[in-house]
């Protein structure tokens, strides 16, 4: 996915090849990352139940620390040079995160759908660290480390508010 538009072009001692790389496992995570976002807060906007407030306002914290990954990862992109996601359509080809459209469900069956789906961000988190290593891309590797961590902590929790007492 390398950038062939001149207007675009980004200073870089990056080798082009293995930049394009790591862009293209950045904008899947990217992508999976918009996925995560937008169903965490279907899930937050539609739980019910018992534990109502502190499922919706976890679901809300949750998809805030989302969100705000993606603005580092795009523009981790445009620093190697390359180009990242421009639309919906483009996320949804990218996206490993399935959608969940369905009418109803359960508070328990939301915490664990998003406790997996996490856990398949952390391992597109993975696969974005392979690349940058492989590229010697010292930036990417280091800061994947943190989205990874984060990911990691709301599947716990996740997990955790899931058990039953």
């Amino acid at each position: 996915m390398a950038d062939t538009n001149p207007a675009l072009e980004t200073p870089s001692s990056l080798n082009r090849n293995d930049t394009a790389s790591v862009a293209d496992a950045l904008n899947g995570a990217l992508a999976d990352c918009y996925a995560l976002y937008l169903k965490t807060k279907n899930f937050h906007w539609h739980v019910s139940g018992p534990h109502f407030r502190d499922y919706h306002l976890l679901l809300d914290d949750q998809a805030a620390q989302i969100l705000g990954v993606t603005d580092a990862i795009a523009e981790r992109v445009r620093k190697t040079g390359n180009v990242t996601l421009r639309s919906i359509g483009d996320i949804a080809r990218r996206q490993t995160i399935a959608d969940n459209d369905r009418e109803f469900v359960g508070a328990g069956d939301m915490l664990a759908e998003l406790r997996d789906d996490n856990l398949k961000l952390v391992d597109r988190f993975r696969a974005v660290k392979d690349a940058a290593e492989d590229a010697k891309d010292n930036a990417t590797s280091g800061i994947v480390d943190e989205w990874t961590d984060q990911a990691e902590e709301r599947a716990w929790f996740l997990f955790e508010a899931s058990r039953k007492g």
